[in-house]
């Protein structure tokens, strides 16, 4: 599996972006999907976590109410919309994958996951 993140860029305190990771080949319906980043001097973080139906979202408490996890099986694509976005969400967002044979489980820890993305750079300024 490989991911392609996308979407970051420079905002400003309380704009929105929506982060794009699409997924190659046709089994993405088998794999968890989660967003996790990293600030400088900092260790990799939870961000969200979605399971292969879409249907249980997890986010980490520092997010909720601001972003957004989702995902559209047919286009293999995993998206993270965040809105209200403050100079602390500065960061490096990577998506991972993880397979799974369960519909309903979820994933918030980096070590469950199998696969990243290469990072997406999102820069908030006050």
């Amino acid at each position: 599996v490989q991911l392609q993140a996308s979407g970051g860029g420079l905002v400003q305190t309380g704009d929105s972006l929506r982060l794009s990771c699409a997924s190659s080949g046709n089994s993405f319906r088998m794999y968890n999907m989660g967003w996790f980043r990293q600030a400088p001097g900092k260790e990799r973080e939870f961000v969200a976590a979605i399971s292969r139906s879409g249907e249980i979202v997890r986010y980490a408490d520092s997010v909720k109410g601001r972003f957004t996890i989702s995902r559209d099986n047919a286009k293999n694509t995993v998206y993270l919309q965040m809105n209200s976005l403050k100079s602390e969400d500065t960061a490096v967002f990577y998506c991972a994958a993880r397979f799974s044979s369960s519909l309903r489980s979820y994933y918030t820890e980096t070590s469950d996951y199998n696969y990243w993305g290469q990072g997406t750079q999102v820069t908030v300024s006050s």
